[in-house]
């Protein structure tokens, strides 16, 4: 699902899972990282990363950061990502976050309503440094 747009196909590469574990095994060995998968019938149809992140500002404010949000192509429409969305602000609240923040690809436009119809808005603009 990863590499299942144009933008992901750029920048994922499954036929080399390598470095994939590798990112699983540091995400399992972290308690402030949480990756969602969605199942369904035995096949894979979501995921999301949420990670918690304390910080200074905001009085010392933890935030929660969602990223990796996927959904299978059969599943769009159907719900999933609301569930998943709503899934992982439930569980910011739980974990005493004071701010849940996303960031998505200017060219994702259809993303954008998504998430402004959840709640959220486009409140700043972000800044990337490939490395």
């Amino acid at each position: 699902m990863l590499a299942d747009d144009p933008l992901g196909a750029r920048r994922e590469s499954p036929d080399d899972l390598a470095p994939y574990r590798a990112a699983l095994e540091r995400l399992a060995d972290d308690p402030n990282q949480h990756l969602v998968v969605a199942v369904r019938e035995g096949r894979v149809v979501g995921t999301l990363q949420l990670s918690l992140d304390p910080g200074f500002s905001r009085r010392g404010a933890t935030r929660s950061i969602i990223e990796g949000v996927r959904i299978h192509t059969d599943e769009r429409g159907s719900g999933l990502g609301t569930q998943l969305i709503e899934w992982a602000i439930g569980e910011s609240r739980r974990q005493d976050c004071q701010l849940v923040q996303l960031a998505s690809d200017t060219s994702r436009v259809d993303a954008h309503r998504f998430y402004e119809r959840l709640g959220f808005t486009a409140s700043h603009v972000g800044f990337k440094l490939q490395l």
